[in-house]
Parts: C-alpha cells; structure tokens; sequence
C-alpha cells in the first residue's frame, strides 16, 4: 500500500477520500491496516483491505497498481484460470515423509450478500454463523463433524485444537467449525466469511487436494440450495478480505524440515525463483524452529487451482535434493533452479 500511495499520489488521495461506499465505508478503512501496521519482519505485507465487492472497483486506482505487484505481474485486464479437477494433478502422493511432516491446501470465500469481515456489521456476523452451520451440517457423512464456537469452548477444547494445528494460536477469530475427521476443517468469521482447509500428516498432497476439492464442492452447492452464492467475478476470482488472496485464494503448502537450506545464504532466492514463500510453523509472524518451515505458494491469482498445487508439488523435490546435498558437505549451485 505505501508503495502505490505515495506522497506524489496525493491528488488520488484525495479523490478517493471523497469517495465511500453505502456500509459507509471509506479510504481510510482500506488503508488502516497498514497506517497501523507498516512493516513485518518476515514477509512483505499488503497494507489493505476490502469491505465487500465493490470496493475493489470504487477504489480500483490503489486497489490494481497494488494487486498487480503483489500477484505476480496481474494486470487489469487479465482474467483468472480455472481448474478444480484433481486428477490433473502429476505426482504429489510419494512426497519423502523424512522430509515433508504434513501437507494442507486450503481457500477462503466470501457470501455475497454480507459485508467482510473488516466491515461486518453486529448483526451480520450472527447471520454468517447462522448460514454457515445450517449449511454445513448438511455435508456428506465422511465431511460430517462436530461445531465449536468460541464463545462456549472450553480451554482445554481450544489447546486440543492448537495442539492439532487446527488453531495456530490462542484464537481471536469469532467461531470456528472442524469435523470429526480431523483432516477437513472450515473456519468462520475469521479473516474471510469462511477459510475451508484441508490438512494430514505425511507428503501425499494429491489425496490432501483431492479431499479439498470435494469438500469446497459440496460447500458451494450447499449454499446454493439456500440461494446464497460466493463473491466472484472474471477478473479478481474469488472476493476476498486481503488483495494476497485473490483469484483462487488457495495457499498449498507444506511443512518440511530444511534445517541446512534453511541456513543457507541462497534458500530466499531459491523460494523466489520457485515463486514459493516461508515462514514459520506457527503461523506468519512464527520462525521456524528446528529447521522446520512452512513452505507454501506465494500467487493466487493468475494462476488455476492445480497450478497452484502443482507449483508447490514440483518445488518440494529440488528442495528436499538441495537439503540432502547440503547435509553431506556438498555444493548446490548446480542445482539453482530457473526462475518460473
């Protein structure tokens, strides 16, 4: 955001300040986060939000210059890719499990209808809860599971669900739903209306994504039968809170031990040139710990959704190669990868 809303913009500034949307949201509420927040000591950060829909387009002058930086060269004019179909995926089920501790994909979506999160109203929230668990209790038998709202969990419920990876932290997220399986979980009134992951133990990526793509299936047709669709369009995809999770708002990732690449003076450059990016397995503002990392894609948009798994599927071999020349005293230039 600071880069695009420089002092020389001024005149945009100004014009868009004079501009706010029927919630009554305006300029200032985009840009808070990142007056607020102006720098992060591991990642760079986007430093704005939407309020809905239409945001993107009453405040498009800021809203495209930084989506375009941020997703990878996606221009104004692009439209998004889409593929859903996990058998297109090559490979990803025989990932070194001494290497990759766990896999997960997941996405957020936005109901049309509401105002995001940033902008939900009092009574907004009730009724996104209301919808969602309505909706969800109708999943298929094997996706069935049990609701948790934070409001009545208990302590040792919510240090169960840390402990599981399902929370990354104490939570501050207003409810949260997550099903017996423990591999297919859907978060509510979180950062986005609804944050649909799937995770599990090992390297096998492909039946993580085959899961999800089930999963978000069933949820999209569930909240259709209640005449309730996702915020889309043909340019942004997918609507979401933070302008990083545009198009399929879909991170694939997964945890691997790296502990020599890690240390490594090139690993930034190799994640770079792998379009990847790391952080910690506690989260963003998490480092990584025993030589652990989270390693997952760094563009949601421009990109189909099994490009996006499939970038990270192609990317974790050359890693785990790098890990395994280092830990034997060996160079890795000859294994530098091309920039994708």
């Amino acid at each position: 955001m600071a880069k695009v809303l420089t002092p020389e913009m001024y005149e945009m500034y100004a014009e868009l300040r004079a501009k706010s949307m029927p919630s009554g949201f305006t300029l200032d509420f985009v840009i808070q986060t990142g007056v607020d927040n102006p720098g992060h000591p591991y990642i760079m950060t986007v430093g704005c939000v939407a309020s809905d829909e239409e945001s993107f387009e009453v405040f498009r002058e800021l809203f495209d210059p930084i989506i375009e930086d941020r997703q990878g060269d996606y221009k104004p004019s692009d439209e998004r890719k889409t593929d859903l179909n996990p058998d297109n995926l090559q490979g990803g089920d025989n990932l070194d499990p001494n290497y990759v501790l766990s896999s997960r994909v997941h996405t957020g979506r936005s109901i049309r209808g509401f105002c995001l999160p940033p902008h939900c109203s009092r009574g907004e929230h009730p009724a996104i809860e209301k919808l969602a668990v309505e909706a969800l209790s109708s999943l298929d038998s094997d996706l069935a599971g049990r609701y948790y709202a934070l409001k009545s969990m208990t302590e040792a419920e919510q240090q169960q669900l840390i402990n599981d990876r399902f929370l990354f932290d104490k939570p501050v997220s207003p409810l949260l739903l997550a099903t017996g399986m423990k591999t297919f979980l859907v978060w509510i009134n979180e950062e986005d209306h609804l944050r649909v992951i799937s995770i599990q133990k090992g390297g096998n990526i492909k039946e993580v994504f085959t899961g999800f793509c089930n999963g978000l299936t069933q949820i999209e047709t569930l909240f259709k039968s209640k005449n309730y669709e996702f915020m889309w369009n043909p340019h942004l995809g997918y609507i979401l809170t933070c302008p990083s999770n545009l198009g399929t708002g879909l991170w694939a990732g997964a945890h691997i031990k790296l502990p020599h690449l890690g240390k490594h003076k090139k690993f930034s450059e190799v994640l770079k040139r792998l379009q990847l990016q790391k952080r910690g397995t506690g989260g963003v503002d998490t480092a990584a710990v025993g030589g652990v990392f989270d390693v997952f894609n760094a563009d949601s948009l421009g990109f189909s959704k099994v490009e996006l798994v499939q970038m990270v599927v192609d990317s974790v071999k050359p890693l785990i190669e790098m890990q395994q020349r280092l830990e034997q005293g060996q160079a890795i230039n000859d294994l530098m990868p091309a920039q994708k």
